[in-house]
């Protein structure tokens, strides 16, 4: 496949840092030549257009809210100054825009600022990345889902990658294997294990969502879950009393995981009886969102 001409002058190449600039400045056709051909195949120009002109219509700017750099891809997120609109765009290694999205933010004001009553430690040591978290749509898919609305995602990445070698394979993952924690002392009420890790890496297991995991019970009726444990790491079991800190078992690729990750999440029971998702209250009033590096320290218990 040729790439456009238009495209192959750097100087006429827009960054993909620049895009949530040029589609206010009315770029379209520009930012159009360095689609990918899988993006072309889905929008026409003149469709992209008049999305986009809809869009930007009593908007003057655009903040960058989350700047995520991994595995050969960078990827933008931008909010209107009201935070009501927000704006998404992913660039490949070849330097083509393989991904955007304009959308206005959904918004949840019963629970979006419902934190925990429990205060949490990071369940691992050292540091780690959020590749999804936050509590919007944009900077965290989980959002969109009132089942893990506010939940956590975490790779280990080490100059821009999440693996090292084969990517089909879970040892290449630097996460895999990683400790996993408990963040606060609790009541183990549930802990799964025996679960396969996804291998070739891609593959999900949508039958057993959560795959291996923990959940434990802390006061206030408040519950946390990490989910995707490694097969055969799950060192506690349902009534164990547990302290923070503890070793509860190893990150995997177990569930509905598309590459070893630890996946953390909290919830709350309400009044009648209905569990809902919440957003987790980190120790040293911590609220990490996608893109941001995260570091755990744990005290052995």
């Amino acid at each position: 496949m040729n790439t456009p001409k238009e495209i192959t002058n750097d100087k006429k190449r827009i960054g993909g840092a620049d895009i949530a600039a040029m589609i206010l400045a009315g770029e379209y056709e520009r930012l159009y030549l360095q689609f990918s051909e899988e993006m072309k195949n889905l929008v026409m120009l003149e469709e992209f257009r008049s999305m986009g002109q809809q869009f930007v219509e009593g908007i003057d700017s655009f903040q960058l809210t989350s700047d995520l750099r991994i595995n050969g891809y960078e990827s933008w997120v931008w909010s209107d100054p009201s935070g009501d609109k927000g704006l998404t765009a992913t660039i490949d290694g070849k330097g083509l825009i393989s991904g955007m999205q304009i959308n206005n933010h959904s918004k949840y004001p019963e629970t979006d600022e419902a934190y925990s009553k429990t205060v949490f430690d990071l369940p691992f040591e050292g540091d780690w990345l959020v590749f999804w978290g936050g509590n919007d749509i944009f900077v965290n898919y989980h959002y969109e889902y009132e089942h893990n609305r506010y939940a956590y995602d975490l790779v280990k990445e080490k100059n821009g990658y999440t693996y090292e070698g084969n990517p089909k394979l879970n040892s290449s993952y630097y996460a895999f294997g990683g400790k996993v924690f408990a963040p606060a002392d609790g009541v183990v009420v549930q802990a799964v294990d025996g679960i396969i890790d996804n291998e070739p890496v891609g593959m999900m297991n949508e039958q057993q969502p959560a795959g291996n995991s923990v959940t434990l019970q802390h006061a206030n009726g408040e519950y946390s879950t990490i989910a995707h444990l490694k097969k055969g790491s799950v060192q506690v079991k349902a009534g164990d009393n547990v302290k923070a800190g503890q070793l509860i078992g190893l990150c995997g690729n177990s569930g509905n995981s598309s590459e070893p990750h630890i996946h953390f999440q909290v919830s709350a029971q309400q009044h009648g009886g209905k569990t809902i998702v919440i957003p987790p209250s980190f120790r040293g009033g911590l609220q990490p969102i996608r893109g941001d590096s995260v570091s755990g320290t744990i005290t052995q218990q």
